[in-house]
This record gives C-alpha cells, sequence and structure tokens, in this order.
C-alpha cells in the first residue's frame, strides 16, 4: 500500500471535521434567524391563548426560546461530541433512534438512484461522444437537456399521476401498505413502494453525469492515440475497450461521487411528493416545526456523507491513475 493514500485520508477527516463544525453553526445561526415562532407553529395560536402562564413557560423552556443561543449551542455541540444527539421535540424520541428509521428509508432509495443513474449516464455519455453528431448522440443530448431543466417535484407528480394514479400500476405514497403491521411488511412490499421515487432520483440524476461523460469522451476519440487506432482498424467496443475506458473512467468517478450530494437534495422533493418517510421528509418536517436537535443532527448526517462521496472519490483516484496520487504527494 502506497504511504501517500494514509496521509490522503488523514486530511480528509480533518477536512471533514472542520466541515462538520461550520455547517453546525450555519445551520444553527439560520435556525435561530428564521421568523416563525415554535410555540405558535406547534402548538397553535388559539391554543395558546387558552393556556395559563405556567404553562407557556413550561412550552418556552422545553423548545429552548428564552436559552441564549450560544449557551444553547455549547450544550448542544457538548452532547453531541459524547454521542448524544439530543431528544427530537416533535417525535418525542432520541434523535438517533429518529435518524436511523428515516436514513434506513432514504438510503433505499439513494443507492438505488446512484447506481443506476451512474451506470446509466456512463453509457449513455460514452455512446453519444463516440457517434457524435450521429441521431443517437442528438437523441441522447437532447433527452439529457430536457431532464437537466426538469423539476424533481414536477417529475414525482407527473410519474405519480401516470402510474400510480392512472394505470394503478404502483402505490401513490409512503414506504409500507396501509394497515400492515410492522412485522407483517415484506422486502417486497418496501421494494415495491421504492419503484416510483427511486425511479425519479434515478431519472434526474443521469443527464449531468451523461452530458459531462459524453464531453470526455469527444476529446478522447480527438485524441492522437484514437486516431491512430482508427487508423489500424479498429472501431467500435474494442476501441473504446482498448483506448477510451481507463481514460473515461477518473471523470465519470469524479462525477458519480459527487452526484450524491444532487441526490441528497432531490430525495428531499421527492420524499415530500411520494409522502415517503425518508431523511428529506424528516428535514423539512424539523425545519417547519423548529425542531433543532433533529434539524442539526440531519444536516450533518447528509454532510457527512457527500463529504464522505467525494474522500472515496480523491482516494480512486491514486488507485486509476498513479500520476494523480503522486502529483497530490509533492505539493
Amino acid at each position: 500500500m502506497d504511504r501517500r493514500i494514509p496521509v490522503l485520508i488523514g486530511k480528509n477527516i480533518v477536512r471533514a471535521m472542520l466541515l462538520v463544525f461550520a455547517v453546525s453553526i450555519v445551520t444553527f445561526w439560520l435556525m435561530k434567524a428564521s421568523p416563525m415562532d415554535p410555540l405558535q407553529t406547534n402548538v397553535g395560536q388559539a391554543a395558546l391563548g387558552s393556556m395559563s402562564r405556567e404553562q407557556i413557560e413550561k412550552l418556552e423552556e422545553y423548545w429552548g426560546v428564552n436559552t441564549p443561543p450560544a449557551e444553547q449551542y455549547l450544550s448542544w455541540a457538548k452532547d453531541f461530541v459524547r454521542g448524544d444527539m439530543g431528544t427530537s421535540l416533535l417525535y418525542r424520541q432520541p434523535v438517533a433512534k429518529v435518524i436511523g428509521a428515516k436514513l434506513a428509508n432514504s438510503l433505499f432509495l439513494m443507492i438505488f438512484a446512484w447506481l443506476v443513474s451512474g451506470l446509466l449516464g456512463f453509457v449513455l455519455g460514452v455512446i453519444a461522444g463516440m457517434n457524435r453528431g450521429k441521431w443517437i448522440d442528438k437523441l441522447i443530448k437532447g433527452y439529457c437537456l430536457v431532464i437537466s431543466s426538469t423539476p424533481a417535484f414536477w417529475l414525482a407528480l407527473l410519474l405519480l399521476m401516470i402510474f400510480g394514479v392512472g394505470l394503478r400500476w404502483f402505490p401513490i405514497g409512503l414506504s409500507v401498505p396501509i394497515g400492515v403491521e410492522a412485522g407483517g411488511v415484506t422486502f417486497l412490499d418496501r421494494v415495491y413502494h421504492a419503484v416510483l421515487p427511486a425511479l425519479t432520483l434515478s431519472i434526474t440524476g443521469v443527464s449531468n453525469i451523461a452530458l459531462h461523460t459524453r464531453e470526455k469522451m469527444i476529446d478522447i476519440c480527438g485524441s492522437d492515440y484514437m486516431l491512430f487506432a482508427r487508423m489500424r482498424g479498429e472501431t467500435g467496443w474494442r476501441l473504446f475497450k482498448n483506448y477510451g475506458f481507463r481514460n473515461v473512467l477518473l471523470p465519470a468517478i469524479t462525477l458519480h461521487f459527487a452526484a450524491i450530494s444532487e441526490i441528497f437534495g432531490g430525495s428531499v422533493l421527492v420524499e415530500q411528493v411520494f409522502s415517503y418517510p425518508g431523511l428529506g421528509q424528516a428535514a423539512v418536517a424539523a425545519g417547519l416545526g423548529s425542531d433543532m436537535p433533529l434539524l442539526m443532527a440531519v444536516t450533518i448526517v447528509s454532510a457527512l456523507f457527500v463529504f464522505g462521496g467525494n474522500m472515496i472519490a480523491n482516494i480512486l483516484y491514486g488507485v486509476v491513475d498513479p500520476r494523480i496520487r503522486r502529483g497530490g504527494a509533492s505539493k
């Protein structure tokens, strides 16, 4: 094993710690800057008007309304460092328990969408790049341009109306059948309910990877070694396997792991449309309900996933192309 790789991993871990610190401060500041009153949002103005002063003071203490922001943040950070994410104000459960349940549902969607969008985007980009100017290139490019300009929530609504409401091939929402106990839910039931939201995330994630791969493949096809290979009679799959694959793989890895952030962002809207109880829906509920412990935890977990994807991509760069590892070490 190259000694430079542990150094690279160590630097990325330090960056991740600094990133978590910065994200936590920004998230906390935005929560405090929100004009929403947590008492009116979660209890209601009419209910507050009928409460005694003692009851209102207990609610203010529960939601931390009168606690100084600096003291509130330091208290949260101290507990978080010890592994205690706090208690969700909305779910009245430990945040770690809520995150675990929601993250399991979201990962089911995002892993499927990440794999499908990456593989399909890479294949479409290679096909389009190697057939520049032909009808298949125009078809793939047109599809990608249309999808890249289509909002994820609009596509989710379209798929929901066609396959959920119109054809009734798939359920219109939730992650499990209605009225079925947790013990009676099978793996196929979860897959059946996850098809439409996962398909939405997959479709929206294809365009950027395919378009960037296409541009890189066009540059590779115009290189001297590719032109020389064509002159020797190599075409099609053999040409790509021998001269194009390794050269286009590196930027494809970059785009594929960078797409984690896009899938995370898209899952928030998609989960809302399909009423899918995942991490994105929990983030929306925590933001609208001023549930600071839950929103802070969701934001940090999301940031760690995004940064983790970028870190894996950096490590894989050196595996695919040792010149990058040597270049990074010399700096």
